[in-house]
């Protein structure tokens, strides 16, 4: 199945169209408010799909259009000002770019989505073509989704054999696997189009949370659902909402932090009065998805209503500053042994921790697999410390490049956040895929050790060699 969207390529001094404008709505999100106009809540409110405007409800804050034009000023959309913050103006889509933007008349839509539309409204084509295989490639794809319930699943490799298409490709094939297609009776069509639209709202620019991150954790929800203790428990439904919520648990993530988005004075910190900023943003974000595709338009409202809500519980259990809420929690239950998975909300808790274990499983893969997500997610890191450093805002914690080293901070990541969480799942599901993820964990942490400590002594090998020049030319 192929699935195409074409833009409608303006010339950027021509009026926009009345009928882009009467496009029907969604929910979504720009990504500066310094860059992207506000339009009047009631003439967006009485767009066709989208949501009505209350003044007391958040969520129409994020109606936007697809298809629509960037519409300039004069039109009568005049910008957003939020704020007078000197750095409110920090352009998240130039984060990982080197060059400067053109000129910033264009749609208003998701981060990622909107450098796509940009390119193609300056004539640059789309670097990867979407399901573009070759016919190796797509076998090779098919007999690694075989083994797609084994630990040492390479993403990486997927990923390439999909031709960057492993989010869509790997959820795909996980619903149609357990059923989900026929059992909720969803549209082939629009069920497509959702997860296109979802790997697009990914930013591909980002180290680490783009939509291979999210197939990976997809990937690990299923090695966990998968587990004995889970298998016999969880409903369809269940299901269903884990692996969405996998999927779309970084949704639009622009590779910055909730920090950063508090100190710039960004509108989303704002809006969510800087409470899981991020998570609200890529729940809000799933949500606008699946309103503009109509994947559940079929269900009664109550059942569509009921899903986007334990969705975004799902999604905002994975803000790790509540993580000793939720481990606490999650110790209590074990303590006392009073988890019954016949319980509706014990089950939902479970896929909460489920989910959490899936979002920060990296230490637990095999060391080539976790090299490589612990060098992603530092370099993000780092490029924020950039960013700060660029704008003289105090650098965050752990994104200094010249302080701090990749094996420091994953050390004291498994320490102090992976290990006690993992081995609290580990006494709730004592199985061999439990003890395989806190043998890795410990092989990882070890690795991570001596290669700090041969960094360390190569360092005082190279200053002591320095020394010694330096008092050799400071010999008579």
């Amino acid at each position: 199945m192929e699935v195409c969207y074409q833009l409608p390529v303006l010339p950027l001094d021509r009026p926009v169209p009345k009928h882009v404008l009467s496009r029907r709505g969604a929910i979504s999100f720009s990504s500066s408010s310094s860059l992207f106009g506000a339009p009047d809540p009631r003439q967006l409110s009485q767009r066709r799909g989208a949501i009505s405007y209350d003044s007391s409800d958040q969520t129409a804050l994020y109606i936007r259009m697809l298809g629509d034009v960037r519409v300039r000023s004069q039109v009568g959309f005049e910008p957003e000002r939020r704020s007078s913050h000197p750095y409110l103006c920090i352009d998240f889509r130039t984060l990982h770019s080197n060059s400067e933007p053109e000129r910033r008349i264009q749609r208003l839509l998701s981060f990622q989505r909107y450098l796509h539309s940009s390119r193609l409204l300056r004539g640059i084509p789309q670097q990867i073509p979407l399901h573009i295989l070759d016919e190796d490639y797509t076998g090779q794809a098919r007999c690694m989704l075989e083994k797609v319930g084994h630990w040492n699943f390479d993403i990486f490799l997927f990923d390439k054999f999909t031709n960057g298409n492993s989010l869509i490709n790997l959820t795909f094939h996980l619903l149609n696997q357990y059923g989900m297609v026929e059992l909720f009776q969803l549209d082939m069509v629009k069920l497509w189009r959702f997860l296109v639209m979802v790997q697009e709202d990914y930013h591909s620019d980002n180290p680490y949370h783009n939509a291979v991150h999210a197939a990976d954790v997809t990937q690990a929800m299923y090695c966990y659902m998968q587990e004995p203790m889970l298998a016999k428990s969880l409903t369809s439904f269940d299901i269903l909402l884990g692996l969405l919520a996998a999927a779309t648990h970084d949704l639009d993530h622009p590779g910055v932090n909730q920090p950063f988005l508090i100190k710039t004075d960004h509108y989303l910190a704002t809006l969510y009065r800087n409470t899981s900023v991020l998570e609200n943003h890529h729940w809000k974000s799933a949500v606008g998805l699946l309103r503009e595709t109509g994947l559940f338009s079929h269900w009664p409202a109550e059942d569509s209503l009921n899903m986007e809500r334990e969705l975004g519980s799902l999604i905002l259990a994975t803000d790790i500053s509540r993580q000793n809420d939720y481990l606490s929690r999650f110790r209590q239950h074990l303590d006392q042994e009073s988890l019954c998975l016949s319980n509706g909300s014990h089950r939902h808790f479970i896929l909460q921790m489920a989910l959490k274990c899936a979002d920060i499983c990296n230490p637990c893969r095999p060391w080539e697999l976790s090299k490589q997500w612990s060098e992603k997610v530092t370099e993000e890191f780092f490029q924020q410390g950039d960013v700060e450093k660029k704008h003289k805002l105090e650098v965050s914690p752990l994104c200094d490049r010249e302080i701090n080293s990749v094996g420091n901070i994953q050390i004291g990541f498994m320490t102090y956040v992976a290990e006690p969480l993992f081995a609290e799942w580990a006494r709730f599901s004592d199985t061999r895929l439990s003890q395989t993820m806190l043998g890795h964990m410990r092989l990882n942490k070890a690795s991570w050790g001596s290669l700090q400590q041969e960094q360390t002594l190569t360092s005082e090998e190279a200053e002591t060699s320095n020394q010694n020049r330096t008092q050799t030319h400071l010999m008579p």
